[in-house]
């Protein structure tokens, strides 16, 4: 990998500086705009995304609330342990970030002096894109979009080269999809369980679920209070 960052005729430092390119050429307040949004805003909004989506969860209820809002929870959880299965691969690559080997390049952010590969802001973002994904296809969808536009964003900004952006991708969405069935085995019965809780109920489905003898037992209360409406009829 650190011949990749030495070359300057190879198609991931070409692409890298036509992407930068645009940075150049875009007006300050695009730069500026693009800086918040490459940096906070995509991951702010794939997480209200992901609230969102938990908020029509819960207030549909049913038997399909609980799977639901584990995979919900599985979304950022997936992040977190994408961003830590990145830790070894950083400290094994170990590629400077591309303006370090790279002159003219537009940096739109400061302080970037860890390694580059992969990124980790576009692992945190299909990470949780596809997370969400296994939840709500539609939102899920537009999830996968911010999180292609994530990556561009960080080459944009001449803090990664177009394969960290790649890497990362790769492995948000490979932790998210592999460990999902083992995640939603886990989170599942502990998610029924706070829906049976008086207490924390509310966090799974705004319509509490009553069981079949609860049901039954009411069946047979409002028939014998017919019977008895009868008899004094009678």
């Amino acid at each position: 990998m650190a011949g990749l960052a030495e070359s300057g005729s190879n198609p991931d430092v070409d692409l890298l500086y036509d992407i930068n390119g645009l940075a150049k050429a875009a007006p300050p307040w695009l730069d500026h705009l693009m800086e918040f949004v490459g940096e906070f805003g995509l991951l702010f909004a794939l997480l209200g995304m992901l609230v969102w989506c938990w908020w029509g969860v819960r207030r549909r209820g049913g038997e399909e609330a609980a799977p639901a809002v584990a995979a919900l929870v599985w979304a950022p959880l997936a992040a977190g342990v994408a961003v830590l299965v990145n830790v070894p691969i950083r400290g094994f690559v170990e590629r400077r970030r591309p303006f370090l080997d790279h002159e003219g390049l537009e940096v739109l952010v400061d302080g970037k002096d860890d390694y580059s590969f992969v990124s980790d802001h576009a692992t945190l973002c299909m990470a949780l894109a596809v997370g969400l994904f296994l939840v709500n296809r539609r939102l899920g969808l537009v999830g996968l979009v911010l999180g292609l536009l994530g990556g561009f964003i960080r080459v944009y900004m001449g803090v990664h080269y177009p394969t960290d952006v790649v890497g990362g991708l790769a492995l948000g969405t490979s932790v998210a999809l592999l460990l999902s069935p083992l995640a939603m085995a886990l989170l599942t019965p502990l998610m029924r369980a706070v829906e049976r809780s008086p207490r924390g109920g509310w966090l799974v489905s705004a319509r509490p679920r009553v069981s079949r003898g609860r049901v039954a037992s009411g069946d047979a209360r409002r028939g014998a209070a017919g019977a008895d409406e009868r008899d004094l009829a009678a």
